[in-house]
């Protein structure tokens, strides 16, 4: 065979097609051929199956060269197409396709980055599909990192505190844990290495111990009395030492809400009106149907349900308060999507109840269960908080007493709730224990008067103290 490859050579053949197929009836089945002569030169070709070494040609055929001897190493490639298609068609696999990217997910229209906050399992650990592995905090949800595939957690590429993009790489998921496993013989070989001891720096190590007490013996000289420390002046303050304090990089989450609220007072000419309210009417009702309620629509009725009907009520005769100014102009808002302030551990959040004006009792006190249980779970959806055309704090439940709520921009007004305390009041003559409350309204000075501001908080007390005017819409 090789002397019939020679001939073809020799005979001025200069395809390398005559060559390729000369090499493949050598051992057609190899993935690597060695043929071998007297000359020690060497050929590499690439084909979809392998690659084939043919060794010692005192001749080489290269295509678009004529046949001549060849003194120095020549080396061809030839990469076929499929090989290439192949390849590109693995996005996020290594060269085997064992190993995938966990990429940061897409976090929202105006969202461009966030911090990376927490790893949720560690390197070594085993995943299932969409599992969460991280967690990315942004100014205004947090969002998981899920994983592509089943697999083990080879590594992380990022940290923890890393600002990072949609896309961006978090961690390398291998589908089988034999990455893993191979990986850690080779680990810790890496580790007698590095901890045995050289002998020379033992005997370095015994030496130095004489030297400093020779030094020592020469240094030692009677001390003098140390001179007093000196006074402090009255005036001068005693600050507390810097190792009580501690420093900590406020999250995305509270510097949006501290950048919001700043911009609020910058831009509103906020004014708080005030009032009381009766709440023994509410209570009462409360109290007489709570069992009925929950046995008919599988939730418990609260307060808060009350005072969305109220405010929707004080909004339709107050429609100035729903309105905002934008530039020049007045929007006026024909809608009434309220939003509820919602404290979490991470910070403030502001879901929004859609469409309160078309809802009923029931349906309020199951949209707020279901935005509260997402909030608190850090599950709502930047969808669920935008919007609102008028909000409702409830500082009662941790037991404010009274308080000025800020505007929530681009609103124009805000409600305020406190805790209800019995206190005697006058009612018809006699003074009575009455469960009472504070409420109180923020409201853009620009656009709202005192007088409509009064009305519309007026409209709140008389509501809930008499919820039948709801029915008869009085």
């Amino acid at each position: 065979m090789l002397g019939a490859l020679r001939k073809k050579v020799a005979s001025g053949s200069s395809s390398a097609s005559v060559l390729g197929k000369s090499l493949q009836a050598i051992r057609p089945g190899a993935s690597a051929s060695r043929v071998s002569s007297d000359a020690g030169k060497e050929m590499l070709l690439l084909q979809p199956r392998g690659i084939a070494h043919v060794r010692n040609f005192s001749h080489l055929v290269v295509p678009g060269c004529s046949a001549g001897l060849t003194k120095t190493r020549a080396v061809v490639s030839i990469i076929q197409s499929e090989a290439i298609m192949q390849k590109s068609c693995r996005a996020f696999s290594s060269g085997d396709g064992d190993l995938v990217d966990a990429v940061v997910p897409f976090m929202g229209e105006s969202i461009t980055d966030g911090t990376l906050a927490t790893f949720l399992k560690k390197p070594g650990d085993r995943v299932a599909a969409d599992e969460p592995i991280a967690q990315i905090e942004t100014d205004k949800v947090t969002i998981d990192v899920v994983s592509p595939q089943d697999g083990v957690i080879l590594e992380y590429v990022a940290k923890e505190g890393d600002t990072v993009e949609r896309g961006a790489k978090i961690a390398v998921i291998s589908k089988s844990a034999d990455g893993v496993a191979s990986a850690a013989p080779s680990e810790k070989k890496s580790e007698k290495v590095a901890s045995k001891p050289s002998p020379p720096a033992e005997t370095v190590k015994e030496d130095k111990p004489k030297v400093k007490v020779e030094a020592s013996a020469a240094v030692e000289k009677p001390k003098g009395p140390s001179p007093p420390p000196p006074k402090r002046t009255a005036t001068e303050p005693v600050l507390p030492p810097k190792e009580r304090e501690r420093r900590v990089p406020m999250t995305r989450l509270r510097k949006r809400v501290a950048t919001r609220l700043k911009d609020s007072q910058n831009t509103f000419a906020m004014l708080t009106t005030f009032n009381e309210v009766d709440m023994t009417n509410l209570m009462k009702l409360r109290s007489d149907y709570k069992d009925a309620f929950v046995e008919k629509h599988g939730v418990k009725l609260g307060l808060m349900s009350g005072f969305v009907k109220a405010v929707v009520s004080a909004l339709q005769h107050q429609p100035i308060v729903n309105a905002v100014i934008d530039g020049d102009d007045i929007i006026y808002r024909d809608y009434i999507d309220i939003s509820v302030a919602v404290g979490t551990p991470k910070g403030l959040v502001v879901p929004v109840i859609r469409d309160a004006d078309g809802m009923n009792f029931a349906e309020i006190e199951k949209t707020i269960n279901s935005l509260a249980k997402k909030a608190n779970d850090g599950t709502i959806s930047i969808d669920e908080m935008a919007g609102g055309s008028f909000t409702i704090s409830n500082g009662g439940v941790y037991g404010s007493l009274l308080s000025t709520p800020i505007i929530n921009p681009p609103q124009s007004a805000i409600l305020g709730m406190h805790s209800i305390v019995s206190r005697p009041m006058v009612v018809g003559g006699n003074v009575v224990p009455r469960p009472m409350m504070y409420i109180a309204l923020t409201y853009d000075h620009r656009l709202i008067d005192g007088r409509e501001a009064v009305f519309f908080l007026r409209r709140i007390k008389d509501v809930m103290e008499d919820p039948r005017r709801l029915l008869l819409d009085i």
